[in-house]
């Protein structure tokens, strides 16, 4: 199993270093060095994104850090809580969702997910928790 052609030109594009592999029947995308903003530390996480078999008609849900991220002041982020085990090694579930009809598996991939990711770290890295 291998990524659609528009997000395997999308992580090529941005010269994204990654991996992708199958785990338990999912597809992991391992983006190494994914850059945190301001509010966390420190400055960069490996991020793990692990897609079901029907993606990407099925959209994508929550996504891992490793090691866990952690804000400068300490407080924990919601839904971050839990820790698992995948290739290898352990990550913090960032238990995250789509609403129903958010995905539109003809237009979104990767770069939209990857801008969801990005608009919930610096959420949570400004809001008073």
């Amino acid at each position: 199993m291998t990524l659609p052609a528009a997000d395997s030109q999308y992580l090529a594009d941005r010269d994204l270093t990654h991996e992708v592999a199958l785990e338990s029947g999912a597809i992991c995308v391992l983006l190494s060095d994914w850059p945190l903003p301001a509010g966390y530390t420190p400055g960069a996480r490996d991020l793990l994104l692990r897609l079901s078999p029907a993606y990407p008609d099925a959209g994508p849900d929550m996504w891992w850090f490793s090691p866990a991220v952690i804000r400068v002041d300490g407080r924990v982020i919601p839904g971050t809580e839990s820790q698992e085990y995948h290739l290898g090694r352990t990550w913090q579930r960032w238990s995250r969702h789509f609403n129903a009809g958010q995905w539109l598996a003809s237009v979104d991939g990767l770069e939209s997910y990857l801008a969801l990711v990005a608009k919930e770290l610096r959420r949570c890295a400004q809001e008073d928790l």
